[in-house]
This record gives C-alpha cells, structure tokens and sequence, in this order.
C-alpha cells in the first residue's frame, strides 16, 4: 500500500468540534472523518478516484 498524503488543515474552531462530535458518534478518529466526509461529497459530485485495479 502506497504511503498516505500528509496534509496540514486549517479549521474554524466550530467546524473542527462538529466533525469531532461526528467521529465520535461514529467511533471514528477526527482524521478518518474528514476522510469518510471528502469521500462522501467525492461521490455525490461523481468524482470517485479510481480504485488501484482500475488503473
């Protein structure tokens, strides 16, 4: 597995507490969150990256 994209994120303190009362609730870690909700918004937009084996 390639290693992951690091990325410094700069967030309006209320965003920030949303998506971390969100992880919670979903037992997921802030980080996983914001990637879980990207991925979201990725596919309603229908820009999905393409999986390895497509390539």
């Amino acid at each position: 597995m390639p290693e992951r994209k690091k990325l410094l994120l700069r967030l309006d303190p209320a965003v920030y507490d949303a998506i971390a009362k969100w992880a919670a609730d979903d037992l997921r870690s802030v980080n996983a969150q914001i990637e879980y909700a990207l991925r979201l918004a990725l596919k309603q937009a229908s820009r999905e990256p393409k999986s390895r084996n497509e390539e």
